[in-house]
């Protein structure tokens, strides 16, 4: 399989690999060359592949999305770091993309305050 991985501004992967093992909304997922088609939504974690060759990687990914159309893997996701050691990854994961996760949710909840507070200033003139 091909697989590429891919952020917003760089191309993280582009290689030839046997095996692909990621986690999905549902679960942990492996997809090998013969798999049918496929596509998931990928949450904060590890992604595993082997490469053709026997050598083996992995990638911390953010939140995202992974599609396998014949023999081409395409992973679109907003962050991703490559790693040999599986020990800094976990590290990577859990700091960085559970950090922006919660600033994520304070952007949310102070959207949500000014829209209430624009609807109850809204509602005062009428």
């Amino acid at each position: 399989m091909h697989l590429m991985v891919q952020t917003p501004v760089e191309q993280v992967l582009n290689l030839e690999v046997e095996t692909i093992v990621a986690e999905g909304l549902e679960g942990s997922f492996g997809l090998r060359p013969r798999h049918i088609d496929y596509v998931a939504a990928l949450v904060p974690g590890l992604l595993y592949y082997r490469e053709a060759k026997g050598e083996e990687g992995y990638l911390a990914v953010d939140r995202g999305v992974l599609v396998k159309q014949g023999a081409e893997v395409v992973v679109s996701v907003r962050q991703a770091v490559a790693g040999r050691s599986l020990d800094d990854l976990l590290d990577v994961v859990e700091n960085r993309f559970k950090v922006l996760d919660e600033q994520e949710r304070v952007v949310r909840s102070a959207v949500a305050r000014l829209k209430s507070d624009f609807l109850r200033r809204f509602s005062e003139l009428t």
